[in-house]
């Protein structure tokens, strides 16, 4: 079974910065075409914050934007995301996702972990 496990998250102070990991593991992993992090706070619905292909396509979203940095190391199936100028509103729990080819002739799956807590103070 194909495992995604988040670290890295904490509290930080307004304008500080983290650097959340993801690991996959598990299973037989063929290839992950996506990994990408996504975030839900306390009374809202969860959101993309940003993800990145294989091949080193990326998408942000607005709000993080020229702050945040979503890379991957495809050898050891991780994706980091490095968050910086924090700012109360980037209070969150983190899930990371993976679009995972379990062998060269299956489907995609979509995996996620369990979360990762961000907790930024004014």
């Amino acid at each position: 079974q194909v495992q995604l496990v988040e670290s890295g998250g904490g509290l930080v102070q307004s304008g500080g910065s983290l650097r959340l990991s993801c690991a996959a593991s598990g299973g037989t992993i063929f290839k992950i075409n996506t990994m990408g992090w996504f975030r839900q706070a306390p009374g809202k619905e969860r959101e993309l914050v940003a993800t990145a292909t294989d091949g080193g396509s990326t998408i942000y979203a607005d709000f993080v934007k020229g702050r945040f940095t979503i890379s991957r190391d495809n050898a050891k199936k991780t994706a980091y995301l490095q968050m910086k100028s924090l700012k109360p509103e980037d209070t969150a729990l983190y899930y990371c996702m993976g679009v995972v080819v379990l062998t060269p002739s299956s489907n995609e799956y979509h995996y996620w972990g369990q979360g990762t807590q961000v907790t930024v103070s004014s």
